[in-house]
């Protein structure tokens, strides 16, 4: 008896660690990848993509403050993102083959960009593109300034179809989406690369849009100095034992909210900068309506409608400079001018949608900075800056 279960067990062991081994991203229908299986992504790319070792997109680390994730339904997974990143970087996906999601949204500069307008197929956006870091963390889940866009998944098409960015926009002579389609469908390395992450090469719009929100709800950021003194704070109101007094100073400032005296000037208290973007996520409340920057980057007319922004995070890079300039119309330059703006809001002749916390009283609030103040602020808010997402390949651009 003892025999018979013993010649039993032996092949049912070996059988269970074929399974296993067969069990991770690096397999595909049970077989173990090989590169010689996926000729055209190994031409392609090199060793930039290592379909038998994915970059880890699903299981990164983030800290346990950090507490919105808004990618249910769509969740993260190392293939998924590895086929977004190489969406996100092809060129293919514009009209003419000379614009991809990453000229518009460097890495270099936290995936936002430094012109006012960016450069399309055929001209300029209307609006200066976004930062896309920690769009997994935001509290907000409608994309774009205008928040036109109901999801994250949504909105990676838009650009797509739009026929100044990458020109797939069924008008004006351009093809539609469905020939941008056709056209992924005869790439061999999407062939491949579908087959690979989808089990079969079929392309359509929910895969292309699944895939590139994934890889962009992975671009994360935690590493700055804000999150090391986070980190090892039981809350935000401490002061953080690796802070500067003047960082301390302007974190007390960003967080507490201001006292208003007679025709909205403040007379105590912080800036109230956290009750539309509030820390950890520093993302923008989904309450918030116009920021009293009305105008447009054309020069003609005004826009109202403009109630989203970017995360805060990474707003300068490791150098403390600003990653671009700021808001829908791209007009101010520095950390200086922002903090500037808010502080003397002007309620301009047809801004019917202005957020009410920024006209205390019903007139436009004057902060009354002093310089040191200002300067507080501003240093508080490079601590929000790592380094890590400007450089970590699996962001980076994976063709040769």
């Amino acid at each position: 008896m003892k025999k018979t279960i013993k010649t039993l067990f032996v092949p049912i062991l070996a059988f269970a660690a074929f399974l296993y081994s067969c069990s991770g991203d690096d397999v595909y229908e049970g077989t173990q990848v090989s590169s010689e299986d996926y000729p055209n992504i190994l031409a392609t790319f090199g060793s930039n993509i290592n379909l038998s070792s994915l970059e880890n997109y699903a299981n990164q680390t983030k800290p346990n403050y950090i507490t919105r994730d808004n990618s249910t339904g769509n969740p993260i997974t190392d293939k998924g993102a590895t086929l977004g990143r190489m969406l996100f970087y092809d060129k293919n996906l514009s009209k003419n083959n000379t614009i991809s999601c990453s000229s518009c949204h460097k890495q270099e500069l936290a995936f936002g960009d430094n012109v006012v307008a960016s450069v399309g197929v055929n001209g300029t956006t209307g609006r200066h593109s976004m930062r896309l870091v920690n769009a997994r963390f935001g509290n907000e889940a409608k994309f774009f300034w205008d928040e036109r866009a109901a999801t994250l998944e949504a909105q990676t098409t838009f650009p797509i179809q739009d026929h100044i960015e990458m020109g797939f926009s069924g008008t004006n002579g351009d093809g539609n989406l469905q020939d941008l389609i056709t056209k992924l469908q005869n790439i061999k390395y999407y062939q491949e690369m579908f087959k690979f992450v989808y089990g079969d090469a079929t392309v359509n719009q929910t895969r292309i849009q699944n895939a590139l929100a994934q890889f962009i709800r992975s671009i994360q950021s935690f590493d700055s100095k804000y999150d090391a003194g986070r980190a090892a704070s039981p809350n935000d109101q401490q002061p953080f034992a690796n802070f500067t007094a003047q960082e301390n100073q302007g974190k007390n400032l960003f967080l507490a909210p201001p006292q208003f005296g007679a025709n909205g000037n403040r007379t105590g208290g912080g800036l109230g900068c956290a009750a539309c973007h509030a820390a950890p996520e520093f993302d923008i409340d989904p309450n918030s309506r116009n920021n009293g920057i009305i105008g447009k980057i054309s020069g003609t007319g005004i826009d109202i409608t403009n109630t989203r922004a970017p995360s805060l995070r990474n707003i300068t890079n490791t150098a403390g400079i600003e990653n671009g300039q700021f808001m829908h119309t791209g007009n101010l330059t520095t950390l200086q001018q922002v903090i500037g703006h808010y502080a003397n809001i002007n309620i301009a002749p047809g801004n019917t949608n202005l957020d009410p916390r920024l006209t205390p009283g019903g007139v436009g609030q004057k902060l009354n900075l002093t310089a040191q103040e200002t300067d507080a602020v501003i240093a508080f808010l490079k601590t929000l800056s790592g380094s890590d997402v400007y450089t970590n390949k699996k962001w980076s651009n994976p063709f040769k």
